[in-house]
């Protein structure tokens, strides 16, 4: 038996997309989990609207739960090339309104989660800034354990 087959993109695998407005955080954890998670049924790609490089206390949390995101890296939309994805999922309000329109026929979702980065900026600690990011990593683990039932 060929191990490596797993590897090749299957034709059942469906391809998503995760678009919020900097492509640092937020798009960047649901495609950490969904490599985690769903990689049996989905191929995970996440991207940007502008492009703010990956955010190291995104990465830090992501790492306690036992994913690494550290590979992942911050890209625009355009740098993704001519992929024909099966599901868009926006995942900030921002990028809701400002998506583009992609190629192909695929289902667009919108699902909004708290953008750690600015609600972290007024806190006292870090503790309570972390506390904020694992919020919203475990609100976008929950999102990607139901998939594909919610999409």
């Amino acid at each position: 038996m060929n191990r490596d087959v797993g590897k090749l993109s299957h034709p059942l695998i469906k391809k998503i997309l995760f678009v919020c407005t900097g492509n640092s955080c937020r798009s960047q954890m649901a495609e950490g989990w969904v490599r985690k998670l769903k990689c049996d049924i989905l191929e995970s790609f996440s991207a940007g609207i502008e492009k703010h490089g990956i955010d190291p206390v995104a990465v830090r949390v992501m790492s306690e739960a036992g994913v690494d995101i550290s590979t992942q890296r911050s890209k625009l939309i355009n740098e993704l090339g001519e992929k024909n994805f099966d599901y868009v999922v926006t995942i900030c309000n921002d990028a809701n309104e400002k998506c583009p329109v992609f190629p192909g026929e695929f289902k667009r979702l919108h699902h909004s989660f708290d953008n750690p980065p600015v609600l972290s900026r007024n806190t006292k600690s870090e503790e309570e800034s972390l506390a904020i990011y694992r919020r919203v990593r475990d609100e976008i683990r929950s999102f990607v354990e139901n998939m594909p039932n919610n999409l």
